[in-house]
């Protein structure tokens, strides 16, 4: 008997230890199993290789091997994010959905996925004919053919990445829906990298035949992996015939409660500001280490990679804060602001100081901040009581739409004012503490976001005090703390 108990005991201790070597093996509960996580994780992978396609390796290919305006291609890729906002509408419509079979979030998510698929499956010819490689027809149906299918991509993306963080909201626990989060996103940040290198990989011979192999390969691979992501991932709740007609209460007034609502409000502002402080410097930081800091293109290049680094330690950081008893997401979102401004002052200090490690430094804080905000966010969205009307794909449909609008603006305005302020002061303007009147023009983008990250601090307080008063009444939110925050 003893010999026995031994081995028994010995035999949990291993199952015990392997589990806890496994990465994200505490987001696996008895609702959510890891099998049936995993799969679901893969319609973030699709999502990557989406934004990958239509903010990086399409907008190099057409200005530069297809010689497309570069303003044509800035509208193009603008086009998805002006579909932001209906997020907060496909949210709704996936809460209300109604079908005889039961399903709520899976029909939006294969909606989605055919989007994707239809998008990416005409966007080569599209982007051919927009090049001028056309014999007949109007000198205006590559415009509209790219609009097209840059749209429904977009619209694609949008809807897939909403319903199944829905759907995964669903699945979660209370106790594991943090790590879930984080799990999605270390597997939208992967779609992205794996997507970059493959890309880059198979284009490097770039022809027009091979554009259209690759991405139409990648319209394929995106249908196989959210098939497989889906699959069996939803309950079946049946609807009886005679409920399936009554009319739900109208988005309009359904999202006017929320934006009513401390905690609905509170988080919009966070997430709006926060994002927009964060993305300003996008598209800023190479160029600011080319032609400021006299660095190679090579060594600009790397910058994505020490971004995304940083974002991942932000992950590891979240979820190891989230484990403690005190602290939370809010104060995730404290420490990931104030490390943004820490990284911008950096990047700042790299000019006078002609550090280039400095810079490279302030680029991984930054990231690293950029990565704790959105999952602390997201996982306030996603664990925030639903009230009445109110369901969690409105909460999580309003907060992507919040992050990508304000990611969008923000990049827009970063260029528009480094413009503005290099127009103003000109070649032989002000007398600036600076290396050149050139690097002024990016202090004034890099200055106007570390105020954007204080005027979100202030808005935290708010949604804090929200948060807080919940915990006091009862409600399992975690300790979320940091309630003292000005108001």
């Amino acid at each position: 008997m003893g010999v026995g108990k031994q081995m028994i005991m010995s035999k949990k201790m291993i199952k015990e230890l392997s589990s806890s070597l496994l990465p994200f093996s505490d987001a696996v509960s008895s609702e959510l199993p890891m099998s049936s996580l995993l799969r679901l994780s893969l319609f973030q992978v699709s999502v990557g290789i989406a934004t990958v396609l239509l903010v990086g390796t399409l907008n190099r290919v057409m200005i530069v091997e297809l010689g497309v305006v570069a303003s044509l291609v800035a509208t193009m890729v603008a086009i998805p994010i002006l579909l932001a906002p209906l997020r907060a509408v496909l949210g709704f419509k996936s809460d209300n959905h109604k079908s005889l079979i039961g399903w709520k979030r899976m029909p939006y998510i294969w909606y989605g996925t055919m989007w994707q698929f239809g998008g990416l499956a005409v966007m080569p010819f599209s982007i051919i004919v927009l090049s001028g490689d056309q014999t007949v027809g109007p000198w205006w149906a590559g415009h509209i053919l790219v609009a097209f299918s840059f749209l429904a991509t977009g619209m694609g993306a949008h809807l897939t990445q909403t319903a199944g963080l829905a759907l995964a909201a669903d699945r979660a626990t209370d106790k594991t829906r943090s790590q879930v989060v984080a799990l999605l996103y270390v597997m939208f940040l992967l779609g992205m990298g794996l997507a970059a290198l493959t890309f880059g990989l198979l284009l490097a011979d770039f022809t027009k035949f091979k554009l259209i192999q690759v991405v139409q390969g990648a319209a394929v691979v995106t249908l196989l992996l959210n098939l497989v992501a889906i699959w069996r991932q939803e309950k079946l709740i049946p609807v009886e015939k005679k409920n399936i007609y009554k009319t739900e209460a109208g988005f309009i007034p359904i999202m006017g409660l929320f934006l009513k609502s401390q905690g609905g409000r509170g988080l919009l502002l966070v997430v709006f500001f926060g994002t927009l402080g964060l993305s300003m410097q996008d598209i800023l930081l190479e160029p600011y280490g080319g032609e400021i800091l006299g660095l190679s293109v090579a060594a600009t290049t790397n910058l994505t990679a020490v971004w995304v680094f940083g974002a991942l330690f932000g992950l590891f950081l979240a979820s190891r804060s989230l484990k403690r008893k005190k602290g939370g997401p809010i104060k995730s979102i404290v420490f990931a602001l104030f490390t943004a401004i820490g990284g911008l002052c950096f990047v700042i200090m790299s000019d006078p100081m002609k550090l280039a490690p400095l810079y490279f430094f302030g680029s991984f804080l930054i990231g690293l901040g950029t990565g704790l905000f959105a999952v602390s966010t997201l996982i306030i969205a996603m664990t925030i009581p639903i009230s009445k009307g109110t369901g969690r794909g409105l909460v999580l449909g309003s907060w992507g739409a919040a992050q990508a609008t304000a990611a969008g603006l923000g990049i827009g305005l970063g260029g528009i004012l480094n413009d503005i302020s290099r127009s103003v002061v000109g070649s032989e303007g002000l007398n600036l503490v600076v290396s050149s009147n050139a690097a002024f023009s990016y202090l004034v983008v890099y200055h106007l976001e570390i105020f954007l990250l204080f005027l979100t601090l202030a808005f935290l307080g708010p949604l804090s005090q929200y948060l807080s008063s919940l915990r006091h009444d009862g409600k399992k939110l975690g300790k979320f703390g940091f309630s003292e925050m000005p108001t």
